[in-house]
């Protein structure tokens, strides 16, 4: 009790799994004799914050350093050497800000992962670095979009294998060729700071505000009906959704699933659609320092 909870993934075979009190990977399990529980798969010296299944293995990023984890099936947790060795690693550096005159941020670390729908293109949100791209499971890493876009968040598209988003602090940026080359979009936006992004159907969501720190944010949505390729036009999310949420909605504080999406705010507003984003309604308020949703 009282341990901090992030990291909110699917494993393959659909469990959740949690990063516990900073330090420890678990999941959530079922058997007859225990019920629904808990299990500590491995305990770790690093800040966790975000995790990603890969073919036989789990992977983990950090919250400093941006290093990668690979957690194997008997419970091993080694360093992925691959992903120090990422070209232009050197240019990385933390997140840094100036509010109220005092110098703010979040350290380097690897924010968020995403695996697209046949599972040969992982790629990992650093912040801020890039969105580095693997097409072996996590071995080896190639970086794909600037490293001064200062991604926030990755996501894939549940069918289309050559779609991918990014949340962005210069706008959403889009990939039709599997993370190879990305288009930035801020047409519709009333501010290009983007934070959280998922797919619902073949539509975006993308969650935007001035800043990290803003007073309120909107969330937005466009169409990829197409190839994705070419200009996007964003529109306010409507259907129940407040055009200003409080504050903004932050990395991972926006999922989906099949028809269902949800989103928290850093007010902890709790927003649910189960109409693939048309509508949404208010389920619970308070919610403070919430850091990520899972839908199982």
């Amino acid at each position: 009790m009282g341990q901090s909870v992030r990291g909110l993934a699917r494993d393959a075979e659909g469990r959740a799994i949690a990063l516990v009190g900073g330090h420890k990977i678990c999941r959530r399990t079922f058997d007859e004799r225990a019920g629904v529980h808990w299990e500590t798969l491995a305990t770790c010296e690093q800040d966790l914050a975000c995790c990603s299944p890969v073919r036989g293995a789990l992977l983990v990023g950090t919250d400093s350093e941006a290093a990668l984890l690979r957690l194997d099936e008997t419970g091993v947790v080694s360093r992925v050497g691959g992903f120090d060795a990422v070209p232009g690693r050197s240019s990385w550096y933390a997140g840094q800000a100036v509010v109220d005159g005092k110098t703010v941020g979040p350290p380097l670390g690897i924010r968020s992962m995403a695996r697209n729908a046949d599972r040969s293109v992982t790629l990992a949100a650093v912040h801020v670095g890039g969105a580095p791209r693997s097409v072996d499971d996590g071995t080896t890493w190639h970086p794909t979009f600037a490293v001064d876009w200062d991604v926030h968040e990755v996501a894939a598209h549940s069918e289309r294998p050559e779609l991918f988003a990014a949340a962005t602090a210069e706008g959403l940026a889009i990939s039709a060729d599997a993370g190879e080359s990305w288009a930035l979009h801020t047409n519709g936006l009333h501010a290009p700071y983007c934070s959280a992004v998922t797919f619902i159907g073949d539509e975006v969501f993308v969650a935007a505000s001035e800043h990290h720190f803003a007073p309120r944010g909107s969330i937005y949505r466009c169409s990829l009906k197409g190839t994705g390729r070419g200009d996007v036009e964003l529109t306010l999310v409507g259907g129940g959704l407040p055009p200003w949420l409080g504050g903004i909605v932050d990395t991972a504080c926006i999922a989906s699933s099949g028809k269902v999406g949800a989103l928290v705010d850093a007010s902890g507003q709790l927003f649910v659609s189960d109409d693939s984003g048309d509508s949404w309604a208010l389920r619970a308020e308070g919610l403070t320092e919430s850091s990520s949703i899972v839908i199982l």
